[in-house]
């Protein structure tokens, strides 16, 4: 049973907080991911799992025990890093079989224990060469191995895809997926790419200045998104949010003009739909502005606008044709829309 709780978790150095009250159940064999941006604690979290930092409140609970004052070592748990932190003068092999010695498993068992991981993560043809023989994507890969290789209860995993490229890291992300599948193993990832949370993750952890902003599964965040900062956060490219006034069901913001908005709502209001959401219209649109670029995604063409002191963004087909400064009109239905009060940032429920 590998259920990890964190109860009320906190840390501290002197008057700054780096993660407030952190408060999470974490089923067994569930993909978890930490999301948010550099500096909002989700790094520190994993840490305060792995014991590699102190709790200054609350406690964290593997299965039926609580592991706060426990070591590293004996959390039974495995950490993946962004750095991979392999042995340069070790091969692949010993690499990967160096937890096993470390934790004085028979060495009989060794070599049935790490040809298994070697298979798991497809590097049978390279356990003989040393890590700088080796890719990026082929080291990240060695890190994996060496992870799951004692078949420990919790996977830590720390943005362990930052430092491959765009084509390695989708590659490496299937894989990451499939291993976890096939192991079963309740894990953490911690990134601040949305795109790797949103594709890997049964749950995703939206964390800012050290406090959780939202924790739902990817459809859950990114439909119904529980702030300002995590509609920003979340999408690619994020939803479009515009400030403005609500009155009897009518928004007006500065370009902007929709009807048909929940009446029980009014006053100062930030306005939020996503891009593909809105259609481009020869007439009649809510917007209706000089374009302000257009952009060619491959499957689809972005046009955006410049409304008050932000930009606005709408998808529409790949041979779609305007120049730059034509006034383009976009339809959106107020059915797509969410509301957000604009003081706190929190969404207005409808």
């Amino acid at each position: 049973m590998s259920r990890l709780q964190l109860k009320n978790v906190s840390k501290r150095w002197g008057s700054f907080v780096g993660v407030d009250n952190f408060d999470l159940d974490i089923a067994d064999q569930e993909f978890l991911v930490l999301l948010g941006p550099s500096g909002c604690g989700k790094s520190t979290t994993m840490r305060m799992i792995a014991g590699l930092e102190s709790v200054t409140e609350g406690e964290i609970w593997l299965g039926e025990k609580m592991v706060n004052k426990l070591d590293p070592k004996d959390r039974d748990i495995s950490m993946v890093f962004q750095s991979y932190g392999l042995y340069p003068n070790l091969t692949v092999y010993e690499n990967i079989r160096f937890p096993l010695r470390v934790r004085k498993v028979p060495k009989e068992q060794h070599r049935e224990m790490v040809m298994k991981a070697i298979e798991m993560v497809e590097l049978e043809e390279f356990m003989d060469r040393r890590p700088a023989e080796l890719s990026g994507g082929q080291r990240q890969r060695v890190a994996l191995g060496r992870a799951i290789v004692r078949k420990p209860t919790v996977f830590l995993m720390d943005e362990p895809l930052s430092n491959l490229d765009a084509k390695l890291r989708v590659s490496t992300r299937a894989q990451i997926k499939n291993l976890q599948s096939k192991l079963k193993v309740t894990t953490v990832y911690v990134t601040h790419d949305q795109i790797e949370a949103m594709t890997l993750a049964e749950r995703v952890v939206v964390m800012n200045s050290g406090r959780i902003q939202q924790v739902g599964t990817p459809t859950d965040i990114y439909n119904d998104p529980a702030n300002t900062f995590v509609a920003s956060f979340i999408g690619s490219p994020a939803m479009n949010l515009v400030e403005g006034k609500l009155q009897d069901g009518l928004f007006k913001g500065p370009g902007i003009r929709v009807e048909g908005l929940p009446k029980h709502a009014s006053g100062n209001v930030t306005l939020g739909f996503r891009a593909e959401d809105a259609e481009i219209v020869p007439s009649g649109g809510q917007i209706a502005a000089p374009m302000y670029s257009i952009e060619l995604l491959g499957e689809a063409s972005m046009i955006t606008w410049r409304i008050g002191a932000g930009l606005v963004s709408v998808k529409t087909n790949k041979d779609y044709r305007a120049e730059i400064g034509d006034v383009v009109e976009a339809r959106i239905p107020a059915e797509i829309c969410h509301l957000f009060d604009t003081a706190s940032g929190e969404r207005i429920k409808t």
